[in-house]
């Protein structure tokens, strides 16, 4: 029996733009022989499915269904493609397990850890991973720049704590420019993080779980056109993406073992993409973050990454839809 599936897209912040362009390439890759697909805009304005008339259906929050031309559509469970919140820290995770409606993505403690991106270092750190020094900012408790760089050596890299895309992320080479980085941060979010710069390659690896086996895609290196993978690099071009990464195999070798510890240590579940620096001068494999709804779009990077391991996106979207049933 074909099952109802509700891809959920959109969101509540600036990373909506990005929710939607991967929900457009999830949708196009759905098995349907095996799954009734239904994207669901998660939108400030209302949850709605838009039909093949462009009509907008809402859904009813009360079990998440939805009503077409009197049929209620219940759903099996949902694939999650939707970045920021509330879909990538753990809230709408909350509501599905309230549901009891299997989803895609890490679980609502998971998730809300892992969005927290100071909160994901200390876990890290406390595991016995390798990660940069940082100092955690809240708005209300300011620091001066003369007390951070006690702690701190220049450069460092300024970002909200909380979301991703790299959106209001700044590095800073000279103290004068502190202040107005965390400025710029502070106006995405209430938490900022300000993390000590590591020099090295930027590796990022997509790992997810198949059939109980826990599978590390093929590593990408960034080679950034700008001085670090910023919004700019990532959706617009201005970065180079090699997949798989030309690097030793003692290398990749370190980097997929620390990814799989991470996806254990966290208890991950679904697709996860884990950023790292390595460090050649202490041959250390540095964990930036986790991002666990990883853009899918056709210019992300684990569709690169799937297609570079031999798989096709149908076949993969089908095994994240398969593993959330178990």
């Amino acid at each position: 029996m074909i099952k109802n599936i509700a891809l959920i897209t959109g969101g509540y912040s600036g990373e909506a733009v990005i929710s939607y362009k991967s929900a457009e390439q999830i949708a196009a890759n759905i098995d349907a022989t095996k799954w009734n697909c239904y994207s669901i805009d998660i939108h400030p304005q209302g949850w709605f499915y838009l039909d093949a008339s462009g009509e907008k259906i809402g859904v009813d929050k009360n079990d998440f269904s939805i009503t077409i031309n009197d049929t209620k559509i219940i759903f099996d469970a949902v694939l999650v493609g939707l970045h920021g919140t509330p879909g990538e820290d753990g809230k709408l995770q909350g509501y599905f397990d309230c549901l009891k409606i299997p989803y895609t993505s890490c679980d609502a403690a998971t998730s809300a850890l892992t969005f927290n991106k100071r909160y994901t270092v200390a876990v890290a750190a406390f595991a016995g991973m390798s990660v940069a020094k940082s100092l955690h900012l809240f708005k209300g408790e300011p620091m001066l720049a003369a007390e951070m760089l006690e702690q701190l050596t220049l450069p460092v890299f300024v970002k909200p704590n909380n979301g991703g895309s790299s959106i209001g992320m700044s590095k800073v080479n000279d103290a004068k420019d502190l202040d107005a980085a965390i400025e710029k941060a502070f106006k995405e979010d209430d938490q900022v993080l300000v993390e000590e710069f590591i020099k090295g390659r930027e590796f990022t690896i997509g790992v997810f779980k198949s059939k109980g086996q826990i599978i590390a895609l093929p590593i990408t290196e960034i080679i950034s056109k700008k001085e670090f993978f910023d919004y700019e690099a990532k959706y617009q071009g201005a970065s180079e993406e090699v997949t798989p990464a030309q690097v030793d195999e003692s290398v990749a070798e370190k980097i997929r073992f620390a990814a799989k510890k991470a996806y254990t240590v966290f208890n991950c579940k679904g697709i996860v993409r884990i950023d790292f620096i390595y460090n050649e001068a202490d041959a250390h494999a540095y964990m930036l973050e986790i991002n666990t709804v990883p853009g899918q779009s056709a210019a992300s990077i684990v569709p690169q990454q799937v297609v570079a391991m031999g798989w096709s996106l149908k076949d993969f979207y089908t095994a994240l839809i398969d593993e959330c049933f178990y």
